[in-house]
């Protein structure tokens, strides 16, 4: 299978947030940082953020990097030539999405580029009623397309899609993937947030369930005996088993990815191993 970068957008100018989406908290991190790490978690390429010409943007997980816009103010089409661009000669593929989807899934991730099969140029998600370019595989190959559509004025992204193979998939077809099915059946992940009140919503979801083991001395009684609690990152799931996250207690989520990042982004069905480590681990 071809490698497969992440590409975030976060330029928009969130005129109906009237503040920064990027910014905008999310259980301890941000927005962003959560889109940022939740396509980290997912793809085996690299993930990068594309920002606005001069753009602050906030704390970023470790390896993600940060391209800009050459021009500002042509939106998500030119951040999308400027994300495939950036990432073409190390993934033939890229998943891309805007910054402010807080419950996307890696089930979700994998389900659209699993589309990008021979002779397909774009996996178009046609979610909840919509169509969602926003939250769209891509070959990455089609940079020099989207920068000659805007070149000609071209600026709503559904103009690619009239000059390449472009896949489909309404909620049927996205939820035939049985892990997609278990995990997000309401797929959710394309539900994203563009007013206070969108954000209030959001923020009012009750966390993800998670499973939580402790191991070594972290164990109590003997016994790792796994359990469930509502968890939206390490940090959190941490805490509900009365454990800081510091350099003599590390997480292993899902029995490989190890960390000590407190933001990093949990969904439903992992599993998160809390371990002692060596005091200069």
């Amino acid at each position: 299978m071809q490698t497969a970068a992440g590409v975030v957008l976060a330029g928009g100018r969130s005129t109906r947030m009237g503040e920064p989406k990027a910014g905008l908290e999310w259980h301890g991190s941000t927005l962003l940082y959560r889109a940022a790490a939740v396509l980290a978690r997912t793809v085996d390429g690299p993930v990068i953020v594309v920002a606005a010409p001069g753009q602050r943007l906030p704390a970023l997980p470790a390896g993600v990097a940060v391209v800009e816009d050459p021009v500002e103010g042509l939106g998500p089409m030119q951040g999308l030539a400027a994300g495939l661009a950036a990432v073409a000669d190390r993934a033939g593929a890229a998943f891309v999405c805007s910054t402010d989807l807080p419950f996307l899934h890696p089930a979700f991730v994998r389900r659209v580029l699993r589309g990008l099969t021979d002779g397909v140029d774009v996996v178009l998600p046609v979610a909840r009623g919509f169509r969602q370019p926003l939250a769209a595989g891509y070959r990455t190959a089609l940079a020099g397309l989207v920068a000659d559509l805007l070149a000609r004025g071209n600026l709503r992204p559904g103009m690619i899609f009239k000059h390449c193979a472009v896949t489909q998939l309404d909620d049927a077809q996205l939820l035939d993937d049985a892990a997609l099915a278990g995990l997000d059946p309401g797929l959710a992940s394309v539900v994203n947030v563009n007013t206070p009140e969108d954000y209030a919503a959001a923020r009012e979801q009750k966390p993800p369930e998670v499973v939580v083991e402790r191991f070594g001395a972290l164990a109590k009684g003997g016994g790792h005996r796994p359990h469930g609690v509502r968890a939206a990152t390490i940090g959190e799931a941490a805490e509900a088993v009365g454990l800081t996250l510091d350099r003599h207690v590390v997480a292993a989520l899902n029995g490989d990815q190890v960390t000590r990042d407190g933001r990093w982004p949990l969904v439903a069905g992992d599993t998160v191993a809390f371990l002692s480590a060596d005091a200069g681990g």
